[in-house]
Parts: C-alpha cells; structure tokens; sequence
C-alpha cells in the first residue's frame, strides 16, 4: 500500500439512525425549509426597520440596552449563582460544536438586541455593528454604496460576533487577514460592568488582541468597528483547472495568488480574492477574482453570471465545469459572489438534501434555500447528533501555505474527503504574541507568500462524509479527529473552535498561546466570571461541580499571583 493509499476497513452494520438520516429529508422539506423562509423573511423586515431609524435613535437604543446588560451583570451572586452565558439557545449557534457548557447551572445575560447596524463612516472607512449583525445584513447595506468589509464570510448568517470571538475568513483573507484583524475598535462590557472600547494603541491594548479567538470569556462584546475598503460592482473571476497530484495540486495553489518572486504586496501580481476546490485526489479549479466595473462587466462578449439566483447550478458545481470545459472568465455581481456558497452550504446541501442541486427541485424550491443551520440542529436529538460526529467531519485545518500539500496529503489518507476547500489567510506579526501566531523566524525563511510582516497560512475546509461512510465502511470519527488534532499541534497548525474539538486541556494549550489570554482573564476579572476558553470549547457535557473546579484552580492562581 502506497502511502497515500487509504486504510482497509470492514464493512459497518447499519443502525436505524442510518436510516433516519438517510431520509431526514421528508423532514427538511416539509418543516424545516418552510420554517427557515419564513425566519430568513421575519428578519429581513426586521433589518429593514432597523436601517429606517435614524443614526441618533439606533445609538440611543444601543446605549440603553449596553446599560440593561451592566444592570444584568451587577445583578450577579458570584456565590450563589453560575458563571455568565449569554441568553441565546444552544441550537442556535451556526458552528457545529455541542454548546453543552449551558447545560451547567449559568447566569444567562441576553443580548438579542444587538442586531443593529449602529453606522457606515464614509469619511473613517469604518462600520460600527452590534455583535448579531451577520455578513447578509451588512454587506446589504454597504455594498450599494460601493463599500464592503475587508473581509466578508461567504455564509449570510454568520454574525459580527461569532467571526470575532471565534474565527472568520474569506477569500480576500491573503491581503487583509481574519476577519478579527479587520477590527478597529471593541466596545465591551467587562466581568464588573464597566463598559471599555479596546484599540490597538490606547489602553486596554491588550484586551483588543486578546479578544479575537476567546469565545466571549473574557467580557461581553456589545460592539465593533470595522475597516471598509471602497469595492465595485462585480467581480472578474478566472475558472482555472489544474490536475496532478496532491502536491502538484497544492503548488498551482500556491502559485494563483503568491508571486514566487515574493512581491506580495504587487496588486498587479496578486489578486483581490483567492479561492480553491480540491474535487478529488488529482483534480481541482483555481479561482482568482478581481473587482470590476459594471462598465467593464457589460462589454459586448463578456459573461455576467447572476449565482445568486434561486435556480442557478450550486456554486461549487458550477466551478467544476472547469474540469471539462477548460479555463474561462465570467463577471459575477459583487454581493452575490460573496454569498456564492450560502445556498449549498458549501457542498453540505447535497448531504442534507440529495437532489435539491437538480435542475427540477432548483426551479422549484431552490427559492427556499438553504434550511438555517439552527433549524437543522434543533430537529436533531442526541443520537443523531452523535451519529453526525462519528460520522460526518466539519472541520478546518489552518496549516502554514509551505505545508498545504501535506495536508492534503494527510486529509486523503485519514479522511478520504472531498471536495476539499483551500482559502488563504495572512497570519499578522503583532506586538504581543496572541492565542494564534505565526512560526517563531518565519520572517528570516521569506518562503512563497510570506512578507516580513506576515506569514501566509492556508484553511484547508474539509465538509462531508468521509470516504469509508459513503462506501458503508467502519469509520471512527472522533479519533479521526483527535489525529488530525495531533497533526496540527506537530505542524503549527490551529482547528477554530466552531467545530467538535477533541483536544484535552495540555493539548489545547499546546495548539493556542496562553499568556495573553490568562493576563487579561485576571487582569480584567473574568476568572470566577466567565467560563475559560478551554471548557467552553470542551466537547462533552460539563457538569456544575466540574466547571467550578476549574474556574476555582484558575481563581486561587490568580490571588497566589495577586499576593
């Protein structure tokens, strides 16, 4: 066997929750889909009415409801009651992590008002938003005006908060970074209720980096401020197949958006956005867009091609035409390549829905797409989530670009899943070392895509079944998981935290930096406040008693320290 030959394994005896999930779509069709228009609609109206407010009436709401949630925090018996949630329902949450932390005894602060668009400064270049202001509702407003975040998630729900205390990233990511590394200003309500706005250079510096990755442990996020860049109207995006190998592969990867001379910083050289699919073992479709006019897009032979259609081809299918027709070019509206993969969810659509990419259901339901993540999580009991952990990977593996091929190679073997997502990012140099960093002398290397201020990383996205299930055989997905986790730890590699993480708590530290994120818990008192990062993360139930242990082990550090 060569060693990018996958395993032999033997078959694996059906269950009924097979057979639930394989028709879980009469399910889907009938209540969840119906249910999704109608909560996609309700909030459409709902961020209309909140864009007719005036900027003064929308920071009048803002600020009354900054002082509900300090009232809410004061209201707090560290003795007698639990460490702070936030009010929202588990299920809620798009990222596929149990939020079983909420299980425990908590104290819960709701924070469901803050949905708003507080302003767009044309003058700054900056838009301030509440935290559950998600990627559809922003990049609404601002693209019309020829504006857009730096970096835009491709799904619509994604929300302003999630990206920031997790982990958010687009195609544009090689240029501006994460989408944490696009954010100004934090405004947030700490463990004792003062309300602190964190930038770079004032003085809570050290919470504003410290924020980006810490799931809201280490205060209450009520808003941000985030870098604009002027845009225009459609995207000029080149469809180009590659086939060789993984590694091959991997290199005319490498080779679509990082000049191998190094001039990174050359927008002659490097593109606006950056964008692969690795559809199986020796064949994938680069993608590289750059912004257009809509004077250039309209000229007579040019293709303009509306994806964001309810009847179009799904995007990553469409991509794949490449394959057998060759390279071509085509101008998509700006907004609607930004949601390009929203409706399929990626490729996930194809799993919970197995025909809705035909032509027939595109016609005639696709204007119901996609079913809210909530809502499929929500009509999932235990079992089937645990079949979907065991059986089904939703991961991201964030690797240095010089490593993507190996990757790659590790993905095929262990996982066998395809298609497979490439996206890079830019991780920064910064002046304090926060939970994920680059290489320690990545600078002195200057390896393909990498500046003396910035190293290139790459999200290789790996979303569906694995090979072995597909093929009825026995797969385990969480120690599958808990290699992929070794790989990265070995590899200076990082795994967000939206997805099921089987890490204990010495790798998890081993994986992400500490020091910051511990200075600022004491500092800012979140120990014995919020819960830790780690337990937040932790999959599993976590009971009372286990919770206020660890908080506790953290606390009596912190006194030691203090006296």
């Amino acid at each position: 066997m060569s060693d990018l030959e996958a395993p032999l394994r033997p078959k694996r005896k059906k269950v009924w929750v097979d057979y639930f999930v394989q028709f879980r779509w009469i399910l889907v069709i009938f209540v969840v889909l119906p249910i999704s228009f109608t909560l996609y609609f309700l909030t459409y109206l709902g961020d209309v009415k909140s864009e007719m407010k005036s900027y003064k009436q929308r920071l009048k709401e803002h600020d009354e409801n900054v002082q509900k949630v300090v009232k809410r925090l004061k209201e707090r018996n560290p003795s007698k009651d639990g460490l702070v949630c936030t009010a929202r329902k588990p299920w809620i949450a798009v990222g596929m992590r149990n939020v079983d932390y909420k299980r425990a005894r908590h104290f819960e602060v709701d924070l469901s008002a803050f949905r708003n668009i507080l302003e767009i400064d044309k003058e700054r270049m900056v838009a301030r938003v509440e935290p559950l202001v998600n990627m559809g509702q922003i990049s609404r407003a601002s693209v019309p005006m020829n504006l857009s975040l730096a970096v835009v998630a491709e799904l619509d729900d994604l929300t302003v908060g999630g990206l920031i205390n997790g982990y958010g990233i687009e195609g544009s990511s090689h240029i501006y970074g994460l989408f944490s590394d696009t954010v100004v200003a934090y405004e947030i309500v700490l463990a004792d209720g003062r309300v602190v706005r964190a930038t770079k250079d004032n003085e809570y510096s050290d919470l504003f980096y410290a924020i980006p990755w810490s799931q809201g442990t280490l205060g209450l996020l009520v808003s941000a401020e985030i870098k604009l860049i002027p845009i225009k109207e459609y995207m000029r995006l080149t469809y180009k197949p590659v086939v060789g190998n993984l590694k091959e592969l991997a290199q005319a990867y490498m080779d679509s958006f990082a000049p191998r001379d190094g001039d990174q910083d050359n927008p002659e050289k490097v593109p606006d956005f950056v964008e692969t699919m690795i559809y199986n073992s020796t064949e994938g479709v680069m993608m590289t867009g750059r912004y257009a006019s809509k004077e250039e897009a309209k000229k007579k032979g040019n293709v303009i091609n509306n994806v964001g259609w309810w009847f179009k081809p799904w995007f990553y299918q469409h991509a794949q035409t490449a394959l057998k027709k060759g390279e071509f070019v085509e101008y998509i509206p700006t907004r609607e390549y930004y949601h390009r993969h929203t409706r399929c969810l990626y490729w996930e659509g194809k799993l919970i829905l197995p025909f809705a990419d035909q032509w027939w259901f595109r016609f005639l339901l696709g204007w119901m797409m996609p079913p809210k993540v909530s809502l499929l999580k929500a009509t999932q009991g235990e079992a089937i989530r645990n079949y979907y952990h065991e059986m089904h990977v939703i991961q991201d593996m964030l690797v240095p670009l010089y490593k993507v091929g190996d990757a790659l190679e590790w993905v095929h073997k262990e996982m066998e899943v395809y298609p497979l997502w490439l996206c890079p990012h830019r991780l920064f140099k910064l002046p304090v070392k926060t939970m994920v960093y680059p290489e320690p002398g990545f600078e002195h290397q200057r390896r393909q895509g990498d500046t003396s201020y910035a190293q290139m990383y790459t999200d290789v996205g790996v979303y569906y079944s694995p090979g072995p299930v597909l093929r009825g055989e026995v797969f385990d997905g969480a120690d599958a998981v808990r290699r992929m986790e070794d790989w990265l730890v070995e590899n200076r590699g990082f795994q967000p935290q939206y997805a099921v993480s089987e890490l204990n708590e010495k790798k998890f530290w081993r994986m992400f930096d500490a020091d910051l994120y511990e200075h600022c818990r004491k500092k800012y008192g979140a120990v014995g406040t919020f819960m830790s990062v780690y337990y937040k993360s932790k999959k599993g139930r976590k009971t009372e008693k286990e919770v206020q242990e660890a908080e506790q082990a953290h606390l009596e550090t912190a006194y030691a320290e203090a006296n």
